[in-house]
């Protein structure tokens, strides 16, 4: 699955525009490397995201093409949350 994808339908990220932005801006990170939105992502895979003066670190833990809201956050583990590094 694409990272952009992941990120909205786990609902990291509001929409898929935003995701991709977020993304291609350098602001997203898969296994410690830069990753832009068309990465693909697998179960296990550990993202780092910067929003603004916040970082969000997340392991993937399931792919789902679709999720209701309830079952969003059940495709990752927050690792860490936080000021930016």
């Amino acid at each position: 699955m694409r990272l952009d994808k992941f990120l909205k339908v786990s609902r990291l990220v509001k929409r898929r525009v935003l995701a991709k932005e977020l993304c291609d801006g350098g602001r997203a990170a898969v296994n410690g490397r830069p990753a832009k939105a068309g990465h693909e992502i697998a179960p296990g895979d550990i993202i780092e995201l910067q929003f603004g003066q916040r970082a969000v670190r997340v392991e993937v833990v399931e792919l789902r093409d679709h999720a209701p809201a309830a079952e969003a956050a059940q495709m990752y583990r927050t690792l860490e949350m936080g000021p930016r590094p």
